[in-house]
C-alpha cells in the first residue's frame, strides 16, 4: 500500500537574471520514504529545496504540505509545518556552545521562563549521540571540524522532531562510521513515519538508503524512478545526458625533480609529528587517512597557517621556512582549503573578484588596477571550468556549490603555482564536476606541477593518485605506489591494522 503524500510541489519554475533554475518541476514526498534527489550541480536541486523551506518564492507553481496548500510559505512557516534542512553548508553560530546551537532548532522559548541550562546540556549530548558525534557540547561551534560541524547540524534536525527532513549532503565530510551512524538514524526515522528528501552525489549510498530517486537537468525533472530499477551508471547518464567515460582521466607523466620535500617535518601544536615526504613535478601524491588523522593540519603547517616548529621543508632544493599564507604564496605553494564557503571564496564578491584575489600584484601598475585583464583571466576559467552564471560580475554566492568550488581552484590556479595542495577538492561536486576537476588536475600534472591531494573519497585517492601517503595519528605510517594500492590495504594502515607486505 502507496504511503500517503506528506509533501507535493507541483509544476515549480523559478528565474535567475533570465537563467531558469526551476523549469515545471513537480516532486512528491511520502510518509516514511526516503526520496534521493539527484542532478549536476546547477541542476536546481537547491533551488527546489529552499522552495520548499520557504527560502526562496517561486515564480509558478504549489507547494502541498499534508494535502494542505502552503500560501506566503517562508523559513518560519516551513517549519511551523515539520520542515526541516541539514544544508550542505553547516548553518550554525560560530560564538555561540554546540548545546546553545543545537537549543536555537528545538527548544520553546519564553521571556518569562529561565532557561534549564543542565537539561540543555543533556538534551544535546544525547542528540549527539544518537547520530554518533563525540564531542564536547561545550564547545564553541566554530572550533568544531567540518565533520563535527555536519553530525552536529544533523544532530540538531532530529531533534526539532521533524515530519520532513532534509538532508543536503549530509556524508559528504562524514567517516565510514559516522556514515553508518546516520544511515541508522534515518531507518529510525523512516519507521517514524518521517519523510526524507536525500541529496548525495555519492551514488554508490543511494540503493542502501533510497525508496525513489528524482532526476533534474538543467532544471527540469528527467524523471522519477524506484530505486530498485537504476544503477549508478544509469543514474549519471540521466544525470549528465551523455555518456561520462572517465570519472578518473588520469594521464601517466613521468615525474620530474623533487619540488617540495618535508622532512621530519611537525607542528606538535596541532598534532603533526616526523612527516617525511617528497612530492615531484609531474606527481599527484594522494594523501589517506581517517577523520582526525592528521592531513588538514599539515596542508595548514606548509602553508604557514600554522608554524611548524621542528623539521625541515625544502622547495627546489633550497630549505625553507613558512610562516604565513602571504609568504606560500609568493614561494609559489597553494592551497584549496575543504571548507569553501568559510575559507574558499567570498560569497558577497564578484565571481572574476573571487578568481583573482590571490594574484591582485599583478593587476596593478602605477598604482592602476587593470578591471579589464581581471575580466580576461575570469571568463578564462569560467570556460575552462564550465562554470555556470550568465556573467563573471555576478556574486559567488549566486552559484550553486559545486560552481563556488570551481571558483576557489580557479583562484589558485590563477596565481600559476609549483605546488597545488588540495583539500577534498571534489566534496560536494557531482560527476560531471568531479570529471573536469580531475582533468585539470592530470593537465596541471603533465604541464609539471607537483600535487598534494587530500581526499576521503577512496575511488578519487585510487583512481588520480601516482602514489599514496597514508597518515595516521598525526604522521604518515607508509607510502603505496599506484600498482600497489587499493582499498583494504589503505585502511587497514588507516586503522593501524596493517601487516607490511
Amino acid at each position: 500500500m502507496t504511503s500517503p503524500a506528506l509533501l507535493s510541489a507541483s509544476n515549480i519554475s523559478k528565474s535567475y537574471a533570465g537563467v531558469h533554475a526551476l523549469r515545471d518541476v513537480s516532486f512528491e514526498l511520502r510518509a516514511g520514504e526516503v526520496h534521493a534527489l539527484v542532478g549536476e550541480n546547477g541542476a536546481g536541486k537547491t533551488t527546489l529545496i529552499k522552495t520548499i523551506t520557504g527560502a526562496v518564492v517561486p515564480d509558478a507553481g504549489e507547494i502541498r504540505i499534508n494535502d494542505q496548500v502552503v500560501k506566503d510559505n517562508s523559513p518560519g512557516r516551513s517549519k511551523l509545518l515539520g520542515v526541516a534542512a541539514i544544508y550542505q553548508e553547516p548553518t550554525l553560530f560560530p560564538e555561540l556552545t554546540v548545546a546553545e546551537n543545537m537549543a536555537l532548532e528545538s527548544e520553546q522559548r519564553s521571556l518569562w521562563r529561565s532557561v534549564d541550562w543542565n537539561e540543555r546540556r543533556r538534551r544535546a549530548a544525547a542528540l549527539l549521540e544518537q547520530v554518533g558525534g563525540r564531542f564536547d557540547v561545550e564547545r564553541d561551534a566554530g572550533s568544531l571540524t567540518m565533520p563535527e560541524q555536519q553530525l552536529m547540524e544533523i544532530a540538531r534536525a532530529v531533534g526539532a522532531d521533524a515530519r520532513i527532513l532534509i538532508m543536503d549532503e549530509p556524508t559528504a565530510s562524514l567517516s565510514d562510521e559516522e556514515t553508518q551512524n546516520l544511515y541508522r538514524v534515518i531507518k529510525d526515522l523512516r519507521e517514524r513515519g518521517t519523510g526524507v528528501i536525500y541529496i548525495s552525489h555519492r551514488l554508490e549510498e543511494l540503493p542502501v538508503i533510497a525508496d525513489r530517486v528524482t532526476v533534474l537537468r538543467d532544471g527540469a525533472v528527467v524523471g522519477t524512478y524506484s530505486m530498485d530499477e537504476m544503477d549508478p551508471g544509469q543514474l549519471i547518464r540521466l544525470m549528465v545526458g551523455r555518456e561520462l567515460s572517465a570519472v578518473f582521466p588520469k594521464r601517466e607523466v613521468a615525474a620530474g625533480e623533487i619540488v617540495l620535500e618535508l622532512q621530519n617535518f611537525s607542528n606538535r601544536a596541532n598534532g603533526v609529528t616526523g612527516i617525511n615526504l617528497a612530492i615531484r613535478a609531474g606527481e599527484i601524491v594522494g594523501l589517506a587517512g581517517l577523520v582526525g588523522a592528521g592531513r588538514t593540519e599539515l596542508a595548514r603547517t606548509i602553508l604557514g597557517l600554522d608554524e611548524a616548529d621542528a623539521g625541515e621543508m625544502w622547495l627546489r632544493g633550497k630549505r625553507v621556512h613558512v610562516q604565513s599564507p602571504g609568504q606560500a604564496i609568493e614561494l609559489g605553494i597553494s592551497y584549496l582549503p575543504e571548507d569553501r564557503r568559510h575559507h574558499g571564496v567570498i560569497l558577497d564578491m564578484s565571481i572574476s573578484a573571487n578568481i583573482t584575489l590571490a594574484s591582485l600584484r599583478n593587476l596593478s601598475r602605477l598604482g592602476r588596477f587593470d578591471f579589464s585583464r581581471e575580466r580576461e583571466i575570469a571568463s578564462e576559467y569560467v570556460r575552462r571550468f564550465s562554470i555556470k552564471t550568465p556573467a563573471v560580475f555576478n556574486r559567488v554566492s549566486t552559484l550553486s556549490g559545486g560552481n563556488q568550488q570551481k571558483v576557489a581552484l580557479s583562484r589558485w590556479l590563477a596565481v600559476k603555482p609549483s605546488v597545488l595542495i588540495l583539500d577534498e577538492p571534489t566534496q560536494g561536486v557531482d560527476v560531471g564536476a568531479k570529471a573536469e576537476i580531475h582533468a585539470a588536475m592530470s593537465e596541471l600534472a603533465a604541464q609539471g606541477m607537483a600535487i598534494l591531494m587530500i581526499s576521503s573519497d577512496m575511488p578519487e585517492v585510487l583512481g588520480m593518485s601516482d602514489r599514496i601517503a597514508v597518515m595516521r595519528g598525526g604522521t604518515i605510517v607508509r607510502e603505496l605506489n599506484r600498482a600497489e594500492a587499493n582499498q583494504q590495504k589503505i585502511l587497514e594502515l588507516a586503522l593501524g591494522h596493517d601487516a607490511q607486505g
